[in-house]
């Protein structure tokens, strides 16, 4: 058995299974429902913990409304979202029927996970709805969430859910065999920091808001908290048995060192920057290179609006973001402390909240 042998042999050992499939997959065949429900109910069956994250409540919503097209405007986004979700778990529901097998549906916005208390309060439910055999559905609350609908996708819900759930495995359903070569042959294994950028191809779809970029992304997230993750064929009605069956089916997105620690993926992944910290090329190294916390003594500058406690992305002086972390200090407060030393804080804005204005804790290189 070669490497890539063994390394999909390993798959069979998953016990905790996320799959995520999208409009465009479930929109191209009614089928797919009932196809995917009954490989998710054997698994189930066969002592796996299944986790499902669906799109198409817009899609479905669209139809429902008799709108023409996609519509631009959120709030038209919103009414589709409501007018289709019900139609979705309803036709989950039905598929699930026929194998015995209990659904349950999870609605999750942004915030729901960017809040730590309410990230807590979201894995126990789940845990608990799979301790009591059911099999989460889970999708965006796109009614309510603005800001996802103009700028998320469920590839990337799916990488938090499978974080969130302590996932063995990520699988990735869409309308292709798994990422293609230039020459269209697929891409058997993805590993360490192989760069795959140069062979993604543009959406030609309307009907969803990922594709490929967004899958690799989502991989990008999963992978570095030493989750596996596959881009399989929702064509394929077998798929599911066959990935954890160890077969050489779509692309298979390997874990590569240390996984990230829960609190500091949550800090990396799930987390909206509110603002930037720029600093100089000593703080970029001693941020990047020796591990250190952020000091006073290296910020050249700030932007955004940000409060203490906050996401900041941290900017090195050639612009590219080097860290993530949580800031100690608001943003006037930053840009008053540019370039100080830490005995000159509490001179500088009239109180003292530690000497880091990123702590070494609290912060994850990207």
């Amino acid at each position: 058995m070669d490497v890539s042998e063994q390394q999909r042999a390993g798959l069979r050992e998953a016990r905790r299974v996320v799959v995520k499939i999208g409009s465009r997959s479930l929109a191209a065949d009614d089928a797919r429902f009932g196809a995917l429900a009954a490989q998710i109910a054997a698994q189930c069956s066969a002592g796996r913990a299944l986790v499902l994250v669906s799109s198409g409540a817009i899609a479905m919503g669209i139809a429902r409304l008799g709108l023409e097209q996609r519509p631009k405007a959120i709030a038209k986004l919103q009414a589709a979202a409501a007018a289709g979700q019900s139609r979705l778990m309803r036709a989950w529901e039905d598929a699930f029927a026929p194998h015995a097998q209990n659904v349950a549906q999870v609605l999750l916005t942004h915030a729901d996970l960017a809040d730590r208390d309410r990230y807590l309060n979201a894995r126990a439910a789940i845990d608990a709805l799979l301790e009591l055999g059911a099999v989460p559905v889970i999708n965006e609350n796109d009614t309510v969430a603005v800001e996802e609908i103009r700028f998320g996708d469920n590839d990337q819900l799916a990488a938090m859910v499978a974080t969130l759930v302590g996932a063995d495995l990520l699988l990735l359903l869409t309308d292709v065999e798994g990422l293609l070569d230039d020459a269209g042959r697929r891409v058997p294994i993805v590993t360490g920091d192989q760069d795959v950028e140069a062979l993604i191809r543009p959406v030609t779809s309307d009907v969803g808001v990922g594709g490929m970029r967004s899958k690799i992304e989502a991989a990008r997230r999963a992978t570095r908290r030493g989750v596996p993750v596959l881009i399989g064929d929702a064509r394929d009605d077998a798929v599911l048995e066959r990935v954890l069956d160890g077969a050489d089916l779509g692309t298979l997105f390997l874990p590569h060192g240390a996984g990230l620690a829960s609190r500091k993926h949550w800090i990396a992944y799930t987390l909206k920057p509110r603002g930037t910290i720029l600093v100089d090329e000593g703080a970029a190294r001693a941020v990047a290179a020796h591990k250190r916390s952020l000091l006073p003594a290296g910020v050249v500058g700030v932007r955004g609006d940000f409060d203490p406690g906050d996401a900041v992305c941290i900017v090195g002086p050639d612009g590219r973001e080097i860290a993530r972390g949580l800031a100690r200090y608001g943003t006037r407060d930053v840009a008053r402390l540019a370039g100080a030393r830490t005995a000159e804080i509490e001179v500088r804005i009239g109180r003292y909240g530690g000497d880091e204005i990123v702590h070494r804790d609290d912060m994850v290189e990207v």
